[in-house]
């Protein structure tokens, strides 16, 4: 079982109730209601149903936060960020697959 430190050292571990949340982003509850709605962030629920974010998940709350800040609209804003984070990991996933085939091919 991981240790409570481990836990926290966890980018994904949802370690922030809403309002923690809403006062690291910069933001107010709503907003993080509404990027669950555009489907940007999905909180984890506690056993009462509470909603618990992760350090992962604060930060593109907090992307987003910033682009709906110059001018693009929020749901405009979560798809750009999904699409961004869409192409990092297909281009991660590329690096691996070709730094495989060189170490095979060696």
């Amino acid at each position: 079982m991981a240790q409570p430190d481990d836990m926290l050292n966890d980018d994904d571990y949802p370690a922030y109730t809403m309002g923690r949340a809403a006062e690291i982003v910069g933001a107010s509850q709503d907003f993080l209601r509404r990027l669950d709605e555009a489907k940007l962030i999905i909180p984890f629920r506690s056993s009462g149903g509470h909603r618990r974010y992760s350090r992962y998940q604060l930060r593109l709350a907090a992307r987003a936060r910033e682009m709906v800040d110059h001018g693009t609209a929020l749901e405009a804003a979560c798809r750009i960020i999904i699409l961004e984070d869409q192409l990092e990991e297909a281009l991660q996933l590329n690096r691996n697959l070709q730094s495989r085939q060189q170490t095979g091919a060696a």
